[in-house]
């Protein structure tokens, strides 16, 4: 289901030229329908960036140790 809604968002944000504001925990949603993305802690800007970018090449701790964490189980495939 989750795949399906970000499809249609995506769709919409092409049909009719949207921007969205998109906040999550969730890594892998992050990276699948973002351009840019912007790391916070407690309130915080840490980074910020195109997605590839940033998810490729980290320059903050904090940044790669979320992303370490969050595609640990990718590691391993």
């Amino acid at each position: 289901m989750q795949v399906r809604v970000i499809d249609l968002l995506r769709n919409l944000q092409q049909k009719y030229g949207l921007t969205y504001l998109f906040i999550s925990h969730d890594l892998s949603v992050v990276r699948a329908i973002s351009d840019d993305v912007l790391v916070m802690k407690e309130g915080q800007v840490i980074e910020q960036g195109p997605t590839e970018q940033l998810f490729s090449a980290p320059r903050e701790a904090y940044t790669q140790a979320l992303i370490k964490a969050a595609f640990l189980d990718d590691d391993a495939a």
